[in-house]
Order: C-alpha cells, then structure tokens, then sequence
C-alpha cells in the first residue's frame, strides 16, 4: 500500500490512468525493488548483524519465537498485546482521552505549539535511545526553531514561488501549515542529500555486489551446494537477466502506456527510473535497519521532482507530463518500498534459520498480488469517495500533486529550502551524527517522532537500573517482548476499530477531545502504560 500511494495525485490532477496502468506500474516497481535489493541482503541482514537495530524485523521475530515456545515467553507477549491493543482501542473507538498531548495546554505552548502523540512507544524502545534521539532533535529542530522563526522573519508575506496554491501570509499561517508547505522541504532535502551520501559511503558494496553478480554471470562464484541453506540467494545470474528484462519490460510501458511519449523520452524515463531505484534502494533498507521507517514519501518526492525537471528539458509538459512523472514516481516509490519492507522480512528469516531463496522467491508473487489489490482498492475509494473530497486527506498525495504541477507548468520548486536541507545533512554528517535519522526527523511530523525518545529512554533506563550486567540483559529483553506486544496488539486493534466505524458504530468525541481535560488524561494513561512497562521488566530480577 505504501507503494503506490502516489496514484491518488494522478486523480487529484484529473489524469487519464486506467486500473492496468496503476498495476503495471506497481508490480514493475515491485519486482525491481526486490531484484535490487537481493544483492545488498548479505551486506544488511548477515555482515550487520547487531549493528543496527532493525526495530520492526525484531518486534515480529520476538512474537514468532514466544510463539513457537509458548509458555512463560508467550504469556508476557501476549499481556502486553492486550494492554497495548486496550490503549489504541480506547482511543481510537471511544476516545476516552486525546489522541494527542500538546504544549497548547499552556499558556506559552499555543505560541510555540509542539505536538506530541502518545501512541505506542515499543518501536522506541527497539531502536533505542541514541537514534530516537536524534530523530526527535531533528523534529524539535523544526518546530521550534525553523517554524517560529519563518512566522517572525516572513510574517506578512506570501512565499509561494513555487506553489501558486499558497495565498495565506506565512504570519497567518499556523504552525502545522508552515511545517506542510515550507518547513518540510528542509526535511525531504536533508534526505535526499543524506541518500547521497549513504550511496557514497555504500559505494563499495555496491561495487562488491555488481562485481560478484559479474562474477557469477561468468560461471565464478561458489555453487549453491557450497553455501549453507540459510544463505542461499537466487542465482546472480537469474537476478541480473530477471533486472535487463524488468527495465525492459517498464521501458515498454512508458513508451506505449504513456500519452505523447516519444522514443527519448522513454529512453530518458527508464533511465532515470532504474538509476534512481537502485541506489536508493540502499537508502530505504538503512533507514528501516535503523529506525523501522522508510522514507519514501521523501525519496518519491525528490524523484518526481527530478522526473519533472528532466522531462521539462527534454520537451515534455502538461498533462502528458505531470502523467510520465507521476508513473515514474511509482514505479521508484514501490520499488523503495517494496525493498524496505522486504530487507525486514529476510531478517526476520535470518534470525529464525530460513532459505532466503524461498523468501525471495515467494516475494515476486507477492508483489504482484498486492499490486493488484490495492491499486483496485485505490480505484474503487477514489470512484467511490474521490481523492479530489475531504473524505480522503491523502496528504502525501496532495503534496505530490501540489510539486509536480507548477514544475510541469514552467514554474520552480524550494530549491532554497531543499539546499537548506542538504547543507544540514553534511554538517552532520562531518559530525559523526546519522544525517538520515535527523532528516527523517525534520520530516515525519513530530507527534510520531517524541514517543520515539521515550521509548528510548525507557530502553536505557530499563537496561541500566542494575549493577548486574546480567540482570540489565534479561529485563532488556523482557521489554523487547513486551514491547513487540505493545505494537502487535495496538496494530490489531486498530484494525478492529476501522472495522467498527465502516460498519458505521463510531462515537463522535471530538467536542471532547477539544478540551484540554481530555490531553491531561491522555498523559495519565501514558503514563499508567510506561509504569506498567517498568514494572513488568523487573518481574525478571525478582523471581531469582
């Protein structure tokens, strides 16, 4: 789903894209995403291993072994699946307290206006405090320098160079809305530029892994039988013909699928295509290595901006345009994603003993039933609500829509804001701090990045309280359990609470949640849920 969400922009641009298209263009991402990303699997799940954290790969691993082993290792999961899917329940179904605490309940806090949600905090704790932290630096850097000093600095004037949309003063502005349509270019710049410098930096395997697929091709490399069963890839020669003919096959989708293309613009949009999917591909599985997120929104953003500009030089504009860019972008977005999530499950498979060739194997059907369904489901919520409604924000895809028409139109893009970005990204980078963490930060709004550091907090201070090292070890990976619980169980139940409101059994709460009464309560149950936390990891020390 993560894929192609960038289709809702071709209907919010009134473009002409039937269900083939969407689904051609989905499963071509999909199947390069995977292709691209097999030779990097060694390096990331293998050569790796224990230096990142891989937060999602080890909340599943956690809830498959407690399952498999059951007993004594089940039973804290499993509480902790309750707990944490009561908490997300309650909110989301009957919204006993705010979704949301915010510095708005004080006097000073409506000025500065930093908004922290208090959702479950296990992925936190998985990644760990240093990454969490950074992560939320780069949020606060955002909304509590860069916001408040563009509503002082430009507080009378309309900044809407590149997007004729804008016709509100940035001091009118509030603050959510200077992070949506300014302050976010700093962050999708500092990704990109902190992609660069992860494809620099990763030059060498990527080196490693074109020259090994070389190798093989040529009859060098080791036999399967020479290898052990739990790292065993697909053959490099079935992965580098299975690549030509997948380029080939898109390279004939853009130059019939899509309206007005000649032969150099396909030549041109299959280029940029298949350079840009595989070395971002790098981009998405370090950042879900590190902090379980993949920025792809970013990453997708930077392409079709780069798409847009390209295709503007080589003479296409307008609809036809707006069109390629937008079927390049998905492609690259669901090859991003697709390998993102992908690098997740081959570490899940590497920890429990699987064959990657199976995994690898299994994952082309895969994409290509999902790209089936949910480009149908796309289509369907579009006839049947219309992304152009207030019924479906998509705020992703509007942001697409809002970039790539101007650029299509002859008008720029935030290139100031983007350098911005990009010189941050080095500074840190000089610095020895993950410029990618920061970036995602500064981009992924701030109430999903503070429970981040809380988790972290949690983690070192759940693994530090004791001067046996030993101890320290087991209550840590108490909390991993307990923890993988809390995001198990809260996604499940999320599930169930969508289900209740589009059977139509929803409770209308929002005059309530309009009450600041309703944000102290939510810190009360926040509170109640990391006390339940700490108590539960010390079970451990207790029972020797």
């Amino acid at each position: 789903a993560g894929g192609i969400f960038v289709m809702p922009a071709i209907y919010m641009l009134d473009l002409h894209a039937d269900f083939l298209k969407v689904f051609i263009a989905a499963s071509l991402g999909g199947v390069l995403g995977i292709l691209f990303l097999i030779p990097f699997r060694k390096y990331f799940v293998k050569d790796m291993h224990g230096k990142y954290p891989f937060p999602e790969a080890t909340a599943t691993t956690q809830v498959l072994v407690s399952g498999a082993k059951g007993g004594n290792q089940a039973k804290p999961l499993l509480f902790a699946g309750v707990v944490g899917g009561l908490y997300d329940f309650i909110v989301s179904t009957f919204g006993w307290w705010n979704e949301n605490f915010t510095s708005r309940v004080f006097g000073f806090g409506e000025y500065l206006a930093d908004k922290a949600k208090l959702a479950v905090l296990g992925l936190g704790y998985i990644i760990g405090l240093r990454y969490a932290a950074i992560i939320t630096f780069g949020s606060l850097a955002v909304w509590w320098v860069i916001v408040p000093l563009m509503g002082l600095i430009f507080p009378d004037t309309v900044l809407n160079q590149w997007d004729p949309t804008i016709t509100a003063t940035v001091g009118s502005m509030s603050p959510e809305e200077i992070f949506s349509h300014y302050a976010r270019n700093i962050g999708i710049g500092g990704i990109a530029m902190a992609g660069i410098i992860g494809i620099v930096k990763s030059w060498g395997i990527i080196k490693s892994a074109v020259s090994l697929a070389a190798r093989e091709m040529k009859g060098k490399g080791a036999g399967q039988s020479e290898v052990l069963r739990t790292q065993r890839d697909i053959s490099f020669k079935i992965i580098a013909i299975g690549s030509i003919v997948t380029i080939l096959i898109t390279f004939a989708f853009f130059y019939a699928g899509v309206m007005d293309f000649n032969l150099l613009h396909a030549v041109v949009a299959i280029l940029l295509v298949a350079i840009i999917a595989f070395l971002f591909t790098t981009v998405a599985a370090n950042a879900i290595a590190i902090v379980g997120s993949n920025p792809v929104s970013g990453m997708t953003l930077m392409t079709l901006i780069l798409a847009s500009v390209v295709m503007v030089a080589v003479g296409l504009k307008g609809e036809a345009g707006m069109l390629s860019a937008l079927l390049m972008g998905a492609v690259v977005c669901t090859a991003l994603s697709m390998a993102g999530s992908f690098i997740t499950d081959l570490k899940i498979g590497y920890w429990i003993g699987t064959t990657p060739k199976k995994q690898e194997t299994f994952k082309f059907l895969g994409t290509i039933i999902s790209a089936a369904t949910v480009a149908g489901v796309m289509i369907l919520l579009n006839k049947t609500y219309g992304f152009t409604s207030d019924k479906l924000a998509a705020p992703q895809a509007h942001a697409m829509a809002a970039v790539i028409a101007p650029l299509m139109n002859g008008q720029g893009a935030p290139w100031l804001l983007y350098a911005i970005g990009a010189v941050i990204a080095l500074i840190l980078d000089r610095c020895k701090i993950s410029a990618l963490a920061f970036a995602l930060g500064m981009f992924i709004p701030i109430q999903l990045n503070i429970p981040l550091v809380i988790g972290g907090a949690l983690n070192w201070y759940v693994t530090t309280r004791s001067t046996d090292a030993a101890t320290n070890k087991a209550r840590g990976e108490k909390g991993t359990l307990i923890a993988s619980g809390f995001i198990a169980g809260g996604a499940l139940m999320g599930v169930v609470s969508a289900l209740l409101k589009f059977g139509g059994i929803d409770f209308n709460y929002d005059a309530w949640w309009q009450n600041h009464l309703s944000e102290f309560l939510s810190l009360a149950a926040y509170l109640l849920l990391i006390s339940y936390f700490i108590i539960a990891t010390r079970q451990k020390e207790e029972k020797k």
